[in-house]
Order: C-alpha cells, then structure tokens, then sequence
C-alpha cells in the first residue's frame, strides 16, 4: 500500500488558499505604486507582472514569497545570431543608462515608499518583508531582453544583474502562458501535479529525507511539463498519474538521449544543457527517493 492514500493526494493538488490572486493582485498594485510616487523612476517605462509560483497557479505554501518582475521598457539587452552585429538590426548606440543603475534606483523607491526596515536589497532581488496585512515580496528588477534570430525577428524576455555580476536570462511570460495552455490541454491536471510533486518534496524533507538544494520548485513544474499529456488524461487517478510521470521522467533522464532536447516551461531555454545548479542526476536520485518514500 502507498504511503499516501488518494484522498491525501487530491488536497494536495489544491493550493493553500481560496486567496492566492488576490494577495498577488495586491503585491503587484503595492509595488506599481512605489515606483509611480518615485520622483525618479515614476518617469521611466516599466511594467511590473508577477512570476513564479504565484502568478503560475502552482504555490502549495500560505504565505510564502510573492516574486514580481519590474522590469525596464525604455531600452533592452539583446543577443545576436553568430556573424550578426548590432548595425545589421539598426540597434544604433548603447543608451547612458544601466541595469545596475536601475536596480539601484528600485531600490530607493522601495525605501521611500515602506521605510528602510522593511526593504532588504538581495543578490538577486529586493524583498519587501511581510507584516500583518502583506505578504513578503521578492522584487526582481529587470531589463527587456531580445534574442534575436538570423531573419532579425526576436523573442522577448527578461534579464537581470545579480549583486554578484552573474546575468540572468529568462522568459517569464511565456512560462505563465505555455503553463496555462497545458493545463487546458489536460483538463488543469498540469498544474495540479506539479502541485502534487511540490508537496511531495516539501513532505520529504519535513520527514527527514535528504532533497538536494538543486531539485528547486521551479525544476519540479519544469520536470511536469516534460511528462506527456496522455499521462494526465488517460490515467484515472492522482495515485496512478503520479507513480506513470515519475516512471517516465526516471526512464528519460537516465537516457542522455530522451532528455536532451528537454525545455523549461517557456521552451525558450534548454532544461539539462548549460550551466545549470541541477544535473540528470540530482533528477534521477530525487525521483529513486520519492518512489521509495511513497512505497510504490
């Protein structure tokens, strides 16, 4: 018999709260305000759009971190085809002003807007702290980003500078838009299982399993979205889609061949290729672990 019965694995297939919109609704509106009463920056072309585990409908802890973008629109970064330079695009000339310089900048806004005791300035974001009516937020200030391909045509992403000088490409909206669309195509199973896995690490480690830092929660809904729909659609239980998608990733990341093409949600970026803080191996052991742990 299973560690976990049925009835077990469809609550944790719902999300901590009937809520969840309402606090990201909240955390985008209290950050756009910060920047438009900024005399700096409320002059500058910004957007500002939740990401993560809020804004992809997949959260399973009340009150964790809200992540929001706030990203730069008045200029971008951009990579170009090899043997392309920035003339055969008409870029023209670097613009006087800095991704550094902006984060700089949010985070001023920040502090005028809640105090310096509730702003802490992180390598990779800048965290409003939590109280008794917000949640903690993780602002992240970007810059556009295009890649674009050899007819000149690009894709839109987001790039940031952490503290440390790492550069940080990704492709968030089209994360929360291919997400949205498998979940159609799997009659919102998609994000229920992902759910499923998240709770299932957090479960592990609560009772005393070793989870490497790597198998992050980002990595899990990458990992669901690899599994093919026919798992979500033609299995007839949470019990048996769960034990079919951790047969199938085990199968396909023990194979380099069955996972090398493998992308993140957004399909804009390689899941196993690069330099990435997870490995195949990390994957194969975590999912070893997690069929032991549930006795199947």
């Amino acid at each position: 018999m299973s560690r976990f019965n049925e009835e077990t694995l469809t609550n944790w297939t719902k999300p901590p709260s009937d809520t969840e919109e309402t606090k990201l609704g909240n955390a985008e509106r209290m950050v756009k305000d910060a920047l438009n009463e900024d005399p700096v920056l409320s002059g500058k072309s910004t957007e500002v759009f939740g990401q993560g585990s809020y804004a992809n409908d997949t959260n399973v802890r009340l009150n964790s971190d809200i992540d929001i973008n706030v990203r730069y629109t008045g200029g971008f970064y951009f990579d170009l085809p090899d043997g392309k330079t920035r003339e055969d695009f008409g870029l023209g000339s670097p613009i006087d002003y800095s991704i550094t310089q902006y984060k700089d900048e949010v985070y001023a806004a920040l502090v005028r807007k809640f105090g310096a005791a509730s702003i802490r300035r992180k390598n990779k974001c800048i965290t409003v702290l939590g109280n008794s009516y917000r949640v903690q937020t993780d602002v992240v200030p970007t810059w556009n980003y295009r890649r674009y391909d050899a007819s000149g045509g690009f894709v839109l992403g987001a790039k940031l500078r952490a503290d440390s000088g790492e550069d940080v490409i990704n492709y968030p909206k089209q994360h929360i838009e291919n997400g949205k669309r498998k979940n159609a195509d799997t009659y919102r199973r998609f994000k229920r299982l992902t759910r499923i896995y998240r709770k299932m690490r957090y479960r592990m480690i609560n009772d005393g399993l070793t989870v490497s830092d790597s198998i992050t929660s980002f990595l899990l809904e990458c990992l669901v979205w690899n599994v093919p729909n026919e798992i979500f659609v033609d299995y007839d239980s949470w019990q048996s889609r769960l034990k079919a998608s951790i047969v199938h990733l085990y199968d396909h990341t023990k194979d380099e061949n069955k996972c090398d093409e493998w992308g993140e949600v957004s399909e804009l970026l390689y899941l196993f290729r690069g330099n990435r803080k997870w490995s195949k191996e990390a994957v194969k052991t975590f999912l070893v672990d997690a069929w032991v742990y549930l006795d199947y």
